[in-house]
């Protein structure tokens, strides 16, 4: 039996030669990479907390904000009790100059156990929230704990 000629339209016949997709990648950068793969990643399995917490902040520091705040939302609804989820969706809220759920978010993280100050105090992503009076406020309201 002849082995089938590849036609237009099979798969195989249209998929980029290996050499073609090594080259694609090493041009890549290592973040546009794990983008690309935790994205493909979370395609499979949208439950994958540490994929989640991963790209979110590769999503971030790409500044894709938005998509971000996606994954920092989901975060904290599959681990509700878990500070940094909340601190990174303050951090994405604050960006996107959404002040008042940042805030909400940040009040929650500290209510969690999220005692890095000295970060609250310098972290670009809460540049907004910081000039607000409700930032010092909330700061002196759970500073004893530090």
């Amino acid at each position: 039996m002849a082995a089938p000629l590849d036609r237009p339209g099979d798969s195989f016949a249209e998929s980029p030669s290996p050499e073609t997709s090594t080259r694609r990648l090493r041009e890549q950068s290592q973040l546009d990479f794990e983008i690309e793969f935790l994205g493909r990643v979370l395609e499979r399995d949208p439950y994958f907390v540490d994929a989640l917490r991963v790209h979110g902040n590769n999503l971030a520091a790409k500044g894709q904000y938005a998509r971000a705040l996606q994954l920092d939302r989901r975060l904290v609804r599959l681990i509700p009790e878990n500070a940094i989820a909340w601190y990174n969706l303050a951090c994405s809220y604050a960006v996107l100059g959404m002040i008042d759920p940042a805030f909400s978010a940040l009040q929650r993280a500290l209510e969690l156990g999220y005692r890095l100050i000295h970060r609250l105090r310098r972290d670009p992503d809460l540049k907004a929230l910081r000039r607000d009076p409700r930032f010092a406020r909330l700061l002196r309201r759970f500073e004893y704990l530090v």
